[in-house]
């Protein structure tokens, strides 16, 4: 986990101090809360026949591993939240002050359609510390026939996340922490039951949650810093260190992404967009090159499994994810939670199974779905092998499989 330089050239002045990041909602360490190695809880919940699930049940997954947080970050995401809306990508941001929105409104103006925007209702808790940010949504969508998209030359995808990046990096006081479809990240700097309440989790409803409660190792805890991280409809919380931060961030910049939240968990996320949605990697594919295994035990696969494996590790190096993890991967089209542990599995996982196979968990800890579903199934995956659990289909892959079952 990382900190670099955010001081960036704006396209409106010269460079500024981006003191969204720096000054307001940077929190440091306490001396009392010294880092503890396997902290960090990550959650998750879905329902394959797509119905709704409240965000009370996903607060009390990740509010029973309290233990796993220190209070310097947590939050939410949520699939299939505006049916009506479903066709727009929904770009939430945290704003310093109406100055930082405006100037973003601006930005925004310029690149697409505005069909919608509202406040995000919030509720300050008596233990979070001051300022608060200005919580903002818009619907909308790209501006496909003009001249400037036409001229940029590329997908509406890639069009949305370099609008994205572009706002991120040269935008004081604003930060788009979700930019999907039918979909919202809901975070900031806290404990975990504090943010839930902040953002009222309780009163949204969505067919999958992800939720994470962080306990920052070698980064601040800052409110955009905080897990979900996403672009477009990704989604990733992680616990764990990514120790190959500085090689992975080198091919996603490579490739366009600007990572400007100052933690290592960053380039997972870009990682997922740019392997799968561009590269067009299945998802057992990109998993293996993310946590790929020892030469030694590539050389007991099969022949074409043994190829496969040895053009990924030598194909995608750059995004072997090198550190203790576990993460949570959600995205859309459809809804798909992804469920994987680093090669060595230094960070625990488990997934569970309701009886009648409708509701599908994951979690750091048993504890956390047998708060919600006493009496589901419980198994754990294998070191670097993905669960993966779609909206209408079920589970897929109980990540027990063979590595490359669905992807030859």
């Amino acid at each position: 986990m990382y900190q670099h330089d955010t001081r960036t050239a704006s396209p409106r002045g010269p460079a500024a101090p981006r003191s969204f990041s720096e000054r307001s909602y940077l929190v440091d360490i306490p001396e009392r809360h010294k880092p503890r190695h396997g902290s960090c809880g990550i959650a998750g919940c879905m329902n394959i026949d797509g119905s709704l699930i409240s965000g009370s049940k996903i607060e009390k997954m990740i509010t029973t591993m309290s233990e796993r947080e220190n209070g310097l970050g947590s939050g939410f995401v949520a699939y299939g939240l505006f049916p009506d809306f479903a066709d727009e990508y929904c770009m939430q941001f945290l704003f310093e002050n109406e100055e930082s929105q405006a100037l973003t409104e601006e930005t925004l103006s310029e690149w697409v359609y505005m069909i919608k925007d509202e406040k995000v209702p919030t509720f300050p808790q008596s233990g979070m510390s001051p300022p608060f940010p200005l919580v903002w949504r818009y619907f909308v969508r790209p501006k496909t026939g003009t001249e400037a998209y036409v001229r940029t030359g590329l997908s509406e995808e890639d069009y949305m996340v370099r609008l994205v990046m572009s706002i991120n990096e040269s935008v004081p006081g604003s930060y788009c922490v979700s930019s999907g479809k039918d979909m919202a990240v809901f975070k900031g700097s806290g404990y975990a039951r504090e943010i839930a309440k902040f953002y009222n989790i309780s009163r949204y409803k969505g067919c999958m949650w992800l939720s994470h409660s962080r306990f920052p190792t070698n980064s601040p805890g800052w409110w955009a810093g905080s897990h979900p991280i996403s672009i477009l409809d990704w989604s990733v919380c992680h616990n764990g260190e990514i120790t190959s931060y500085g090689v992975n961030r080198k091919l996603v910049e490579m490739a366009g992404y600007k990572c400007t939240l100052l933690t290592d968990s960053e380039v997972v996320t870009y990682l997922w967009d740019l392997m799968v949605r561009r590269h067009r990697l299945p998802v057992t594919a990109t998993a293996f090159a993310m946590a790929p295994w020892y030469y030694r035990d590539i050389e007991r696969l099969p022949e074409d499994e043994r190829r496969l494996a040895n053009q990924l590790r030598i194909t995608y190096k750059e995004a072997f994810l090198n550190g203790p993890f576990s993460i949570l991967v959600g995205r859309s089209d459809p809804v798909t939670m992804i469920a994987l542990a680093d090669r060595k599995k230094l960070r625990p996982l488990v997934m569970g199974e309701s009886e009648d196979g409708n509701s599908v968990y994951a979690a750091s800890e048993e504890c956390a779905i047998k708060s919600v579903q006493y009496d589901a199934q419980i198994w754990a995956t294998r070191a670097g092998n993905p669960a993966v659990v779609k909206l209408g289909e079920g589970i897929v892959r109980r990540g027990t499989e063979a590595p490359f079952l669905g992807a030859i």
